[in-house]
């Protein structure tokens, strides 16, 4: 029932909105709002803002979207966990790690790995976006994957060396990557509401941000101007979510930490974020150094995982179990 639905909704076009007219789907359409289910689920302001369009008729179309598509409405539990029957799990490359997430990193969802610097977050970027480029029975999605590259970290000679180590044709697995340098905030934030239009070309699983919150530390700095970069970054955080629900992709980004006054699982650290990350990320995933290449991976938040940890190697190979 929800898989009849859901290709139903994939075969309405945006005309078929009460109140859509020709003029009014351009204007949507130039935006990237093109399909019914993304409307359904937007802002009214944001929508509004982007569009042009006067908020008042933005919330009737969204109103109209919603009851096209049957969204917005109370479900069962049982048809919830038809939902969920979908989502799909991607390799982190260690079992150890996969099994700390039940199974890999959730489609559908956010996963934030935070941590010090040279704790191993951009190492398991680039193979996470290796993963996945590989078959389903590999645990990779052969898919494309999108780079949100804040910090200019990607480097194609990683995943080169990645490839090789898995026996990939290294050549192939770069084409599909495709990477986006952020220069500020605002940049960062075009490039995930501009992640749909690319989903129109190529088949997307896996959306990147590394890292989430340095342009944003960087340009609003100081109490007086908290609010507004907290306003931003909700934003942009329900921008990366509404693609991964959209098209069922993961969504992975990293995250600095900062001193703070007490402790933070032993570490006297906390993410950059507050509680706009922490209540919008689905799995919060902490990374800290260990011996000899080693990492400790603890996972501090999931809606139905218990809390625990475990040991990763960073290897020339990649992510591999630590032993």
């Amino acid at each position: 029932m929800v898989e009849s639905k859901k290709a139903e909704t994939d075969k309405m076009s945006i005309e078929d909105i009460p109140g859509v007219g020709e003029a009014t789907a351009e204007k949507l359409r130039d935006s990237g709002y093109d399909d019914v289910m993304a409307i359904a689920v937007a802002a009214p302001k944001d929508l509004s803002e982007i569009t042009g369009i006067g908020e008042g008729a933005i919330i009737k179309i969204i109103a109209a979207a919603r009851k096209l598509a049957d969204v917005g409405n109370y479900e069962t539990g049982e048809e919830i966990l038809n939902r969920r029957k979908n989502v799909l799990k991607l390799t982190t490359g260690s079992k150890n790690l996969d099994n700390l997430l039940g199974g890999g990193l959730e489609t559908q969802t956010i996963t934030e790995f935070f941590g010090e610097f040279g704790s191993g977050k951009t190492q398991i970027m680039h193979q996470i976006a290796v993963n996945a480029t590989t078959s389903e029975s590999d645990g990779g999605f052969n898919s494309d994957v999108l780079i949100i590259d804040t910090e200019n970290t990607f480097r194609p000679e990683r995943i080169v060396q990645m490839s090789r180590a898995k026996n990939l044709d290294s050549d192939e697995v770069l084409k599909r990557i495709h990477v986006a340098r952020a220069f500020n905030s605002h940049h960062q934030i075009l490039l995930a509401e501009k992640a749909s239009q690319m989903a129109k070309d190529f088949n997307i699983r896996l959306l990147i941000v590394d890292s989430l919150t340095s342009h944003f530390r960087s340009e609003y700095m100081g109490r007086g101007s908290l609010s507004e970069r907290q306003q931003l970054l909700n934003r942009h955080m329900h921008d990366l979510l509404r693609f991964g629900m959209l098209q069922n992709a993961v969504i992975a980004v990293t995250n600095q930490v900062a001193a703070r006054p007490d402790v933070f699982f032993g570490d006297p650290t906390a993410p950059i974020g507050g509680n706009i990350v922490g209540h919008t990320a689905t799995f919060r995933i902490y990374l800290r150094k260990g011996k000899a290449g080693k990492r400790i991976a603890r996972l501090i938040d999931s809606p139905y995982l218990p809390e625990g940890e475990t040991v990763i190697q960073l290897s020339e190979e990649g992510i591999l179990d630590g032993i």
